[in-house]
């Protein structure tokens, strides 16, 4: 008898210590889509840090926002947070979780175009970031061949008009299509972030300034109104703060911009907006199980 209530208590005790990791050191975490390939993969399951940025206490619904040790997420970080744009859960450590990669910290400037679409910097891109590409439609059949050849995985359709199809491809991808098309090559790439129509994007920092223009206001006006409990309007083209016009906006917390690796993938800040510092669970540490879409 005493032998069982030994492992008894050895497999209690085991219990508790994975339930207490689980709750105040890590967590793990499954990705539900393709936004961050090809870095994570749909299905893959990773381990969350959720000290990386200091411990959020959980259970905000009876203590609301506590925490420990705060830091700063840098720019590049894999984040798991929670879903900033749920109008429809008040307790922020109740609603969706969400994964990106933080583009814009607190202060940066960042370059975007009409679409909040970053333009990369220099205008240089990873060789696996995916970009957008258009072809004949009358050249369906024919990439449909070359992507069987080259063993790359076809892509899915993004849209058409009535000459034209959608595609994304990587930038290595798109290598391998133009040596073997080897001449004329009728995949070209979708540029929508011209230069002409490019903005810079302030990221809004905790007791800083960030100037309202008429492409900003909205994410500025659904920020103050969703993050900081203020009284925001647009009316006739002039964005009203606690029934005051406004040139420049001042924020209690600090914010971030967080992107899709997958660009075509707009599950990210050109969705949901910025993300606040309370809304932050943790930083992605690694895989520790591969999904089947790999």
């Amino acid at each position: 008898m005493k032998r069982y209530i030994k492992w008894i208590s050895i497999a209690v005790g085991a219990i508790a210590i994975a339930a207490c990791l689980r709750g105040f050191a890590f967590t793990s975490y499954l990705i539900p889509s393709g936004g961050m390939e090809n870095a994570l993969f749909c299905g893959d399951r990773i381990l969350v840090n959720k000290w990386s940025y200091g411990f959020r206490v959980p259970l905000m619904q009876w203590g609301g926002y506590h925490r420990w040790n705060s830091h700063p997420v840098h720019k590049g970080d894999i984040v798991v947070f929670n879903n900033p744009a749920d109008l429809l859960q008040p307790v922020i450590d109740r609603r969706e979780v969400f994964i990106s990669r933080c583009a814009g910290p607190p202060g940066d400037t960042l370059l975007v175009d009409t679409l909040f679409t970053l333009i990369p910097s220099g205008g240089n891109f990873a060789p696996d970031r995916k970009q957008l590409f258009t072809y004949p439609r009358s050249c369906e059949h024919q990439l449909d061949s070359l992507l069987s050849i080259l063993s790359i995985a076809p892509a899915e359709l993004m849209g058409q008009d009535s000459t034209h199809n959608l595609r994304s491809f990587s930038r290595y991808e798109f290598y391998l299509l133009d040596q073997a098309i080897n001449g004329h090559n009728w995949i070209e790439p979708v540029n929508k972030a011209e230069l002409a129509n490019s903005r810079p994007l302030i990221i809004p920092g905790k007791g800083k300034a960030v100037r309202v223009y008429p492409w900003n206001r909205v994410l500025l006006r659904n920020t103050l109104v969703l993050h900081e409990g203020k009284q925001a309007e647009i009316v006739n083209d002039t964005l009203y703060v606690e029934g005051t016009p406004t040139l420049h906006c001042y924020f209690t917390k600090d914010y971030y911009w967080m992107v899709s690796d997958n660009s075509v993938n707009l599950s990210d800040s050109r969705l949901f907006g910025l993300v606040p510092h309370d809304h932050l669970i943790g930083k992605e540490m690694f895989v520790w199980l591969k999904g089947s879409n790999r």
